[in-house]
């Protein structure tokens, strides 16, 4: 049976379509805006490639385009149409193939998104049929990461700042967990900026600022090391210098409680979201997948269960699988760079945090370190049991049991 692709370059205001047949001539050619009536002149145009079978369907010809996240695109979607994305870096490297002379045109990016589609049919794949309940709680996620991300820069940077004029408030919160981003950190340097102003404060009242922001174990004793802190001599900026940079601190003391308040708030939504759908009592079933690095890592996967036919394909997506590198006599195995990054990163959390909560990982992490791989490399075997046990789980509906997951 004839078969056709076709291929959208998307531009703003209006779109180019194009539809090839099996032989890559093109069919048809269409300027449509991304309106409603557009997405009507999409369809009407794949219904009529073959008006006279009854086999026929539009939903037998996929679309190709270089943008998943357009309204167009999740209009297409809603109405069952396929729709595979080709990454904007893949459709340049096709475009030298075409010829000597490498030209761009709205029409040509169009043809190229079809043909490539058309000759490499079983390296691409439509779009997963995520639900609108998922993707909202993705929206939320990545908002929330990238909200954390803000906080951390900006951290960063008045961390530098600090480091010009107040060092004891650089080294206050070092080793502890998110450091300056704290709310004890952020308590103690709105109420005194500046080495001078912290230097006055009395043992009482750094307890008082401790116990209001939050803190509730060993609260004098950390008030007395702040003191000895506080008070120890160190290089100070002029007076005047002091308190401008003082000031400058206020700023982004401001800055990163509003980015900070804003990660909790997003935090807690997300986990809001997540708990009502049917796949939240799996994942929180998992050793160390708390509210966050759950939601994480479900907003990247989805809840299209025939995404992922295997476990393979699954472990490939979030980096964790390895590759082989072999030619002649050399042969070489290292880690996957071409992933979804944002799921590397949490199953990297993910299998950290296991070794203190599951034996089985524990167990295959040292097993692991033990034929001398090295930390990352154990961590991903460990990754790889996890998303072995959560495909199993997802598809026959399942809790994580730890007996059943390490068995020998």
């Amino acid at each position: 049976m004839r078969r056709w692709w076709a291929g959208i370059d998307w531009s703003c205001g209006v779109q180019d379509m194009v539809i090839t047949d099996d032989e890559g001539s093109v069919v048809r050619h269409l300027r449509i805006p991304e309106t409603p009536s557009g997405v009507r002149q999409i369809l009407d145009a794949l219904r009529a490639l073959h008006p006279t079978s009854h086999r026929f369907s539009r939903k037998q010809v996929p679309i190709a385009i270089e943008d998943g996240n357009r309204l167009l695109v999740l209009e297409l979607l809603r109405l069952g149409q396929p729709v595979i994305v080709i990454p904007p870096t893949v459709t340049a490297r096709y475009r030298g193939r075409r010829g000597a002379a490498v030209s761009k045109s709205d029409r040509g990016d169009a043809y190229l998104l079809a043909d490539i589609i058309r000759t490499h049919t079983d390296r691409y794949r439509p779009l997963p049929e995520t639900s609108d309940q998922a993707t909202a709680v993705a929206v939320l996620a990545r908002a929330q990461a990238s909200s954390a991300q803000d906080a951390r820069e900006r951290m960063l940077r008045l961390r530098s700042h600090l480091g010009l004029y107040f060092p004891a408030a650089v080294a206050a919160w070092a080793g502890m967990d998110h450091g300056l981003r704290r709310a004890e950190a952020r308590a103690v340097l709105v109420a005194a900026p500046t080495p001078r102003q912290a230097a006055a404060l009395s043992k009482r009242r750094l307890y008082d600022i401790l116990a209001a922001a939050g803190r509730t174990r060993l609260l004098d004793q950390e008030a007395e090391r702040l003191r000895a802190l506080f008070v120890a001599p160190a290089l100070r900026q002029r007076p005047e210098t002091e308190t401008a940079m003082g000031q400058r601190t206020r700023m982004h003391m401001a800055e990163l409680s509003l980015a900070c308040q804003q990660a909790e708030d997003l935090a807690e939504q997300a986990d809001a979201a997540f708990a009502r759908h049917p796949h939240h009592r799996i994942y929180r079933s998992f050793p160390a997948c708390g509210p966050l690095l759950a939601t994480r890592i479900f907003c990247e996967i989805g809840d299209d269960l025939s995404r992922f036919a295997t476990a393979r394909s699954l472990r490939a997506y979030a980096g964790t699988a390895p590759i082989t590198w072999s030619s002649g006599q050399s042969h070489t195995v290292t880690h996957r760079s071409v992933c979804n990054r944002n799921l590397k990163t949490a199953a990297h959390q993910w299998a950290f945090g296991s070794l203190t909560r599951s034996p089985g990982c524990r167990a295959l992490y040292d097993a692991r370190r033990e034929r001398g791989d090295g930390y990352a490399a154990a961590l991903r075997h460990v990754a790889n049991r996890l998303f072995n046990g959560l495909h199993h789980c997802l598809r026959a509906d399942l809790f994580y049991r730890e007996e059943d997951m390490f068995r020998t």
